[in-house]
């Protein structure tokens, strides 16, 4: 059991739920810029100054409802070139054979928009690359020599369903300027086949797939990192190409490794679709990948952030893959969490909140004016999952406080858990992927109840019986001093507690398998 709150300079893996990661650093300001797919219908850009929160959620792009992009938007990634930013992306009209790739390109240096849309990219055959345009998808940029190509994962005829890595040069961010070229094989060795395991036959291998392109780059020397095998399978994993001659349409330029350079184990498995950045200070090199959530197939995923080092040579040393709930040292720069003594935030906007960081899939969670909305069901959900979501302020905070929300169960009987996150650290994707305490309200069984999490499970320490008017909104409230802790509803003390397991953390709200939505949320220290 883990008896004491994590450390500061630590933080928990997984940091969200989702696919195809990419983060990039904004060159104009000192924050990560994450860029994912929003429910397969949008593009969002989140904000940070910190490498393991996503941040604030904004949405740059919304597909239209209907037409040749309006569905299955795929692995943005977010580039700045030529001074403005530039979002690659795949998408179709809901049939995957039909996907292509398309950018968007910003008005300015903000990587918020607005955005015009460009596209979509010449990525098949002929010298036009539309003879007929073929699918495509995992569009990245390489930069070498001054000069930029598109690299992606493309079929090499219709209806095919063969991806190999392909690359063409561009003639500005938003047009490729030649035909496209094959960089290598998709089934040079055994590993990259979809159906792969060190026990299969040679003929019960499925096919091979190279897709999920990402460059790294150290000490002059040029790598593509790519994803290899069935992305619904465990056995996902990563292969590396290298330049190794000067021209990178040739093919003969490029080397292929002969065994993975990142694969996954037994307690994170399906690893795949990397990207890499450096930390703000510029000291160390970061590892970005996603991982399957559960052995059975399918894309249920979550994303993972760990160092990496760089040989003497450049060579890119990713290590092991990190397991789920392990606890990691944060950046350099990051190794001190400011400390708050005051929060008073309304949750009553259309737009994220600021300093805090959400943890569950990301369908699940939606700021409204009516307050932030935590365990929403999506209309059209994609590969989602419950896992206790919460919305985490990032900040410490005095160990003595008063905690307040406002909580409305929209008339909800049946409704499970809601509540406040106190003494908080280490917070993940988990339903008691936290350590520190829960207070809550259970309308399903009347009850109120308080407890604890250490990271893997929950210990109940109080619970009262106590009628719950889902109709009507319910004012939640918290003091914390020493090790005694009170649960008041609408100003009556329903808990009394003594617990010393942890003296420190921030504070947070949570649902368990329900629909609540969260305002008027106060913190402040107590006074003698």
């Amino acid at each position: 059991m883990n008896d004491a709150p994590l450390a500061e300079n630590l933080f928990v893996n997984p940091v969200g739920e989702g696919a195809d990661p990419w983060v990039t650093r904004d060159p104009n300001s000192p924050r990560y810029l994450w860029c994912l797919s929003e429910g397969n219908r949008a593009i969002a850009v989140h904000t940070s100054d910190r490498l393991e929160s996503m941040g604030q959620k904004h949405i740059v792009w919304a597909a239209p409802a209907t037409g040749p992009y309006s569905k299955e938007v795929w692995a943005p990634e977010l580039h700045f070139l030529d001074g403005r930013w530039h979002i690659y992306f795949a998408a179709s009209d809901g049939d995957n054979a039909n996907h292509l790739s398309y950018v968007l390109q910003s008005e300015d240096e903000d990587p918020l928009g607005p955005y015009s849309l460009h596209g979509p990219l010449a990525t098949g055959m002929g010298q036009d690359g539309r003879s007929p345009n073929l699918w495509a998808i995992d569009v990245t940029v390489l930069k070498h020599a001054a000069k930029h190509y598109a690299i992606w994962s493309g079929w090499d005829a219709a209806e095919t369903d063969q991806q190999y890595l392909y690359i063409a040069p561009m003639k500005s961010p938003t047009e490729l300027a030649g035909p496209r070229i094959r960089l290598c094989s998709n089934d040079d060795y055994p590993w990259e086949f979809t159906k792969y395991t060190p026990d299969s036959a040679a003929n019960d291998r499925g096919r091979g797939l190279n897709e999920a392109p990402q460059i790294f780059q150290a000490e002059g020397r040029t790598f593509i990192t790519f994803s290899c095998g069935a992305s619904w399978l465990p056995t996902y994993k990563l292969g590396l190409l290298e330049l190794i001659g000067d021209d990178p349409l040739n093919p003969n330029s490029w080397k292929k490794r002969a065994t993975p350079i990142f694969t996954g184990n037994e307690s994170t498995i399906g690893v795949g679709h990397s990207c890499f950045v450096t930390s703000l200070d510029e000291s160390e090199n970061w590892h970005i990948y996603h991982a399957k959530r559960d052995r059975e197939p399918g894309w249920r995923r979550t994303v993972f952030v760990q160092p990496m080092k760089t040989g003497k040579r450049g060579f890119p040393l990713l290590g092991q893959a990190l397991a789920k709930g392990s606890a990691t040292l944060r950046p350099q720069e990051q190794q001190t969490v400011p400390i708050s003594q005051i929060v008073r935030e309304s949750l009553r906007q259309k737009s994220a909140p600021e300093k805090f960081s959400y943890f569950g899939h990301h369908q699940y969670a939606k700021p409204t004016s009516n307050g932030f909305a935590l365990g929403v069901i999506p209309n059209q959900p994609v590969n989602e999952f419950r896992s206790g979501e919460k919305l985490v302020f990032d900040n410490q905070l005095p160990a003595n406080l008063k905690i307040a929300v406002t909580i409305d169960l929209m008339d909800r009987r049946n409704a499970r858990d809601a509540g406040l996150l106190f003494r908080t650290t280490g917070p993940s994707i988990g339903y008691d992927a936290q350590r520190g305490y829960f207070a809550g309200l259970i309308p399903s069984t009347n009850l109120i109840i308080f407890g604890k999490t250490d990271g893997e499970t929950w210990t109940e320490l109080a619970r009262q019986q106590h009628a719950i008017d889902t109709s009507k909104k319910q004012r939640l409230i918290v003091t914390c001093k020493g090790d005694q802790f009170t649960v008041s509803l609408n100003g009556t003390p329903m808990i009394s507690v003594k617990d010393a397991t942890y003296d420190r953390g921030t504070i947070g709200m949570r649902v368990v398998n329900t629909h609540a939505v969260f305002s008027d949320l106060e913190c402040s220290p107590l006074t003698e």
